[in-house]
Formats: C-alpha cells, structure tokens, sequence
C-alpha cells in the first residue's frame, strides 16, 4: 500500500456549493483493505481485488451492524447514477441532501 497525503479541494458540482478536501490517494495491491472509521467507530471497509473493488462490507451484515444502509440513487438533472451508504441515524439529513441536490432513490439494497 502506499498513502500519497493530499489536501486537494474541489467542487462536485457547481450548483450544490459543497466543496470536498480530497485527504490522501491510496494505492492498494490485490487483497489489501483499507478501513474508513467515523467518530461513533462505525467502520467502512473497502478490498481491492484482481477483478476490481469490494466497494462495500457485506451489506446485510458488517455494514447493517455499523449502522449503515445502501441505496443506488440517480441525480435527476445530469442523470448519473451512484451507490450510497447512508447512516441509518442520519436519514433526516439524507432526505434534506437527496432534495437540495435533486437526487431520487432508485432502489434500496437491504
């Protein structure tokens, strides 16, 4: 594995006004995790794979009990397509962000 630090920022999207401080680009070689913990200790792990990533734990058991569920969403205006992993305790804030940026749940993944 190699971590290049990285205090990048970036706009995703004019409209939205957010902008995202990119931290680190990591290099993983087949079969390396990386763990992405938040303050509650909730844990996120990614697998880089021959084929490609392991994007997410098992969604019906690690990421279920780290308090986090999964839908694939559409943005409405640019029609792109993303896979979200939402805490289960943050669904207020979901719902506020899904409108402001006018983004629609296609499918839940439970």
């Amino acid at each position: 594995m190699i971590i290049n630090k990285s205090n990048r920022k970036f706009r995703p999207s004019k409209k939205s006004g957010v902008i995202i401080t990119e931290k680190a680009k990591i290099y993983l070689k087949h079969n390396e995790q990386i763990t992405l913990i938040d303050n509650n200790k909730n844990q996120y792990d990614i697998v880089k794979k021959s084929w490609g990533y392991y994007s997410t734990p098992s969604i019906n058991k690690r990421l279920k009990n780290n308090n986090h569920i999964v839908c694939i969403v559409k943005n409405i205006e640019n029609k792109t397509f993303f896979l979200f992993s939402v805490n289960i305790k943050k669904k207020i804030e979901f719902n506020k962000y899904l409108k402001k940026n006018k983004i629609k749940v296609i499918k839940w993944l439970t």
